[in-house]
């Protein structure tokens, strides 16, 4: 599935119950915004399974820093 970045950045902001999605941008920090951790790492991976039929490991979200590095290794799988 093609999506644009930045209707990539609403879907995964969707994935955090208490931060507001206009916190969210391409070049958000993911790993720095409060609500980040395991149980939202896990719900972002199951997302991009989902939306896009791609598989992301812990390791690669480990490797990417900002909303648009994440959808940038996503066009490359």
């Amino acid at each position: 599935m093609i999506m644009e970045l930045n209707d990539f950045v609403q879907v995964f902001a969707r994935q955090f119950d208490d931060t507001p999605a206009e916190e969210f941008t391409p070049s958000t920090v993911f790993k720095e915004i409060e609500e980040w951790g395991s149980l939202v790492a896990l719900s972002v991976i199951a997302m991009i399974d989902e939306e896009f039929e791609k598989r992301v490991t812990g390791a690669d979200l480990r490797g990417v820093s900002t909303i648009e590095d994440l959808y940038n290794l996503i066009q490359k799988k």
